[in-house]
């Protein structure tokens, strides 16, 4: 019995048509992005061959006894792997790379394949959420290309509001926006999608109390310059990370000058994003959107008939994991956590394990982001949103 349940949930694909006219939310995190920016995982080993990664080396690295100049070096790397290349990127040079092509058209799929479910809504807003924990703009820009493209018609609200200068506001994402006949004689929705970035983001801006949005900015002001001297240490202690033969015991002793690392770190938390260590943000106007997104999600998931989809994301933040299980207790809410192989399934099952509302998707294979769209949550033949009489015989 156990063996063919299994099998059932290797073979799972989620039902477009049970879920289309709920309250559709979703938790996109780094594997949507992998291709074009690293996940927060290492190669490194724990001491008995765990997986390792930012978040828990970081956390080792701030323990009592830590060692300043290794979590400096690990602040440095996932700096430069991770959020510089967010900072830099510009969509218009992906060009010919099949893997980074292969990336944008992934999120070009799922946008698409949203808006033909909220096209397809009657008794329900056609709106959406996706909270995000990535830095990057690869929803954005993807949505921008959609709409140049003529091909759809929708919104894409990420809470800003402003005309050269565009600023933040929780409130925001409480808007609708509709367009009427030229007489008055008739009323639609226009589709939107709702984009929260509840990490942070490089296209984030402190301006006094409040946050800019901008992504035209090439962000140099936020560049983190680091001296060919610490760039060296820095590339040992990579390796180091990147090599799958070593454990946390094979740390090398790499000295770096306390100037050099209290002078990157000032930098370093003053970037508008939330640190690995506790997911914390060192800027209080950022925290304090941080926990106002928070808010959101909570009450987003205690609607009544709520579903909400998670996809490349670990629930390694403890504070959205803790929201998840209390909003859990809403018995209408359907959780679905999409697993990127069958052991990071048993490990997420651990913390999910007294509910009954959790759905866990996993594939014969690694579920990425290509999976995704194909297999899992994916409007083909035998998982469509089906068309009303009515419809059909309006497009007849």
């Amino acid at each position: 019995m156990q063996n063919k349940k299994t099998e059932v949930e290797m073979s799972q694909k989620i039902n477009i048509n049970d879920i289309y006219d709920k309250n559709i939310n979703f938790l996109i995190g780094s594997g949507a992005s992998y291709g074009l920016f690293p996940t927060l995982a290492v190669n490194i080993k724990g001491k008995a061959g765990e997986d390792q990664t930012i978040e828990t080396l970081a956390t080792l690295f701030n323990q009592g006894s830590g060692d300043p100049c290794n979590n400096a070096l690990l602040f440095m790397h996932y700096y430069k792997e991770c959020i510089e290349p967010a900072m830099t990127f510009d969509i218009e040079t992906v060009g010919t790379d099949s893997t980074k092509k292969e990336v944008i058209e992934n999120y070009n799929k799922f946008i698409e394949s949203l808006l033909i479910i909220l096209e397809r809504r009657k008794n329900h807003e056609k709106s959406c959420n996706i909270f995000t924990t990535n830095y990057d703009g690869c929803f954005v820009h993807t949505a921008d290309n959609i709409l140049q493209s003529g091909k759809a018609e929708f919104i894409i609200n990420d809470g800003t509001r402003g005309f050269k200068r565009r600023y933040l506001h929780a409130k925001n994402f409480n808007s609708s926006v509709y367009q009427r006949g030229v007489f008055g004689n008739y009323r639609s929705e226009i589709p939107q999608i709702n984009l929260i970035h509840l990490h942070g983001s490089v296209y984030w801006h402190k301006d006094e109390e409040n946050i800019r949005v901008d992504y035209r900015t090439s962000n140099e002001d936020k560049i983190i310059k680091i001296s060919s001297r610490a760039t060296t240490k820095l590339n040992s202690f990579s390796t180091i990370l990147k090599d799958s033969s070593k454990t946390i015991d094979d740390f090398e002793s790499i000295i770096i000058r306390e100037k050099i690392r209290t002078e990157f770190l000032e930098s370093y938390q003053r970037l508008p994003i939330v640190n690995p260590t506790k997911w914390k943000f060192h800027e209080t106007v950022f925290e304090e959107h941080y926990y106002q997104m928070l808010r959101l999600l909570s009450y987003e998931l205690e609607k009544p008939n709520s579903v909400f989809i998670t996809f490349g994301f670990s629930f390694a933040d403890e504070h959205i994991l803790n929201l998840v299980k209390r909003s859990l207790s809403n018995p209408t809410l359907q959780l679905f956590i999409c697993c990127h192989t069958e052991a990071k399934c048993l490990n997420l099952k651990e913390h999910f394990k007294a509910y009954k509302n959790v759905e866990f998707i996993t594939i014969d294979g690694e579920l990425n982001f290509t999976t995704f769209n194909n297999q899992v949550f994916t409007l083909d033949s035998d998982n469509t949103v089906e068309e009303t009489e009515a419809e059909q015989q309006r497009v007849d």
